[in-house]
């Protein structure tokens, strides 16, 4: 199966573990690097997004935090500013590989 929108994390408990994945839209297609990020900033992301440019090199595009639900649950958000892309990280349908997080888009781009 071919999926887009995902990040695979070395470990099932990813908040501490770097990951690979990719972000396709109509207009691009990224892949993506997470890389753990320790801060004593509660509002800093838990990690840091990394893509290519068109030269090879490693550019910082965005981030992923940890944030509390309603009922005080755990969730983790995605942001790519330069694409305008902000998502939920979450689980495919029938999905039992805790690593594999689908990026679900909520905020529609800007086109």
């Amino acid at each position: 199966m071919n999926i887009t929108n995902f990040i695979q994390f070395k470990e099932n408990d990813f908040e501490a573990s770097n990951g690979e994945g990719r972000v396709s839209t109509l207009h691009t297609d990224v892949n993506l690097i997470a890389k753990p990020f320790n801060s004593s900033n509660e509002k800093a992301p838990t990690h840091r997004l990394f893509g290519k440019s068109p030269a090879g090199y490693e550019i910082e595009i965005g981030g992923i935090w940890k944030k509390k639900n309603l009922q005080g649950g755990d969730y983790y958000t995605l942001s790519i500013p330069a694409m305008n892309f902000n998502a939920n990280l979450g689980r495919y349908p029938n999905q039992e590989d805790e690593s594999l997080q689908a990026i679900i888009e909520w905020a529609p781009q800007t086109l």
